[in-house]
């Protein structure tokens, strides 16, 4: 695959086509699988630049991760792209117990052999900013940047809460590598002084994390993340989709990728929708009330027990017969301060799977939206979604894909696998009407 520019590795669903997005709409053909494709699989797609692995280590424990992480480095590695990228949420969630970055980072230097590790945050068109090793982001589209710390739903996340905003004192409890900082101010500098600050750093530290804030900055970071390549071996990154636009940026100028092949927004869907909603964060909240006020049929879930789960089936059916859209959303599982109870989180991506699953046998819906970032990983896994190629834009970090998935109702259904943090308050009615944001 000599046309390869870069693979990657999501560590969760959205932020896999999230990373598929920045690249196709920078003219890099990109097919997304859910495990590492073999060369056969890579060579049904003509053209290909691009490839990423959608996966879940965001929601798996750092030996769990290994297990996961270990053998689909070395299968990518093998196949060829000259940059292979560990895909972080922007948000960058994690822990030392859960979705472990450190842990990534550790596995990943082993497999490449890689003395340090650039690391990458800040994704400036999704509202994610890096500035002296700090993370901000915006909550909502409307919203000023809030540390992460202080952040309404990232400090208070079911499972990652983010309680520290400098990412090199929250990366230091996941590895004992040393970390090192390319700071804002440096990427002002001209290029040969800035790469010879990243070589000395890249000496003296085993990871080095590049600040990211404007869009102005993407052709400096790229062009540190570019200096890796050469060597005949792979260069191993991690980072959010800011990895991904940063590259582009740099491979434009040096005339690898075109601006010429960028996608439409899509269309109106071809009938109703069905929204499945595993995010318990204020914006999906939000947007699911858009969608209801605008037309939805609002239809709980009660992800308590399998078989409580399954009498959302009747009324969802009937809507989407009638052809009303439905929203589907988890209620009947929750502690006093609005968290799903751990029993009812662990269920929550399996029973809406089910759900879905039994949705699209009894109607021919053609068009869903996911969201949640594990929730959507776990309902790919039961739909049994072999791949995903990107046909359209909606709201940046959600694209519509289309989907494989041969012997499941799934196949050929297109769907958009949307993070808590992602869309307008209208996004639902977007997927449904084909009306793209503007920023």
């Amino acid at each position: 695959m000599n046309d390869l520019l870069i693979s990657f590795y999501g560590d969760d669903f959205t932020g896999s086509t999230d990373a598929a997005e920045s690249l196709c709409l920078a003219g890099v053909k990109t097919v997304l699988f859910t495990a590492p494709p073999t060369p056969s699989q890579l060579g049904r797609f003509p053209c290909l630049r691009a490839f990423g692995v959608a996966g879940v280590t965001r929601a798996q424990p750092p030996a769990v991760m290994e297990q996961t992480l270990r053998p689909a480095f070395e299968a990518m590695r093998q196949a060829g792209a000259p940059i292979v990228h560990y895909k972080v949420c922007s948000t960058f969630d994690s822990s030392p117990a859960v979705g472990s970055i450190g842990k990534a980072i550790d596995v990943g230097s082993d497999v490449f052999a890689q003395h340090c590790v650039p690391v990458v945050v800040g994704a400036p068109s999704l509202g994610r900013y890096c500035a002296f090793g700090n993370l901000f982001a915006r909550s909502g589209t409307g919203s000023e940047p809030i540390r992460l710390d202080r952040h309404p739903s990232m400090s208070r996340h079911p499972i990652t809460p983010m309680t520290e905003a400098d990412l090199r004192l929250h990366l230091a409890k996941q590895t004992q590598k040393s970390i090192g900082l390319i700071d804002a101010t440096q990427l002002s500098l001209g290029e040969c002084q800035l790469f010879d600050i990243y070589d000395a750093q890249s000496i003296e530290n085993e990871v080095l994390l590049i600040d990211l804030m404007q869009r102005e900055q993407l052709r400096s970071v790229g062009a540190l993340l570019h200096r890796g390549v050469g060597s005949g071996e792979a260069h191993f990154v991690v980072g959010s989709s800011g990895v991904g636009e940063s590259l582009c940026t740099c491979w434009r100028e040096k005339n690898l990728v075109r601006d010429d092949d960028a996608l439409q927004p899509a269309g109106a869907a071809p009938g109703p929708i069905i929204a499945i909603c595993g995010s318990c964060s204020p914006i999906t909240a939000g947007q699911i009330e858009h969608a209801s006020r605008g037309g939805f049929t609002e239809v709980k879930v009660d992800v308590g027990s399998s078989i409580r789960a399954m009498n959302a089936i009747t009324p969802a059916t009937s809507a989407l017969r009638d052809g009303k859209s439905v929203v589907l959303h988890t209620a009947g599982a929750t502690l006093p301060d609005h968290r799903l109870a751990p029993a009812a989180a662990s269920g929550i991506g399996p029973r809406l799977a089910r759900v879905l699953r039994e949705l699209l046998q009894a109607t021919s819906v053609r068009r869903v939206v996911i969201a949640g970032g594990d929730t959507s990983g776990q309902i790919a896994n039961a739909l049994e979604i072999e791949s995903m190629e990107m046909i359209a834009t909606l709201a940046r970090g959600a694209p519509l894909m289309r989907v494989t998935a041969p012997g499941s109702p799934a196949d050929a259904v297109e769907m958009v696998f949307k993070g808590g943090q992602i869309g307008p308050p209208d996004f639902f009615s977007s997927v449904r009407d084909g009306i793209r944001e503007t920023t």
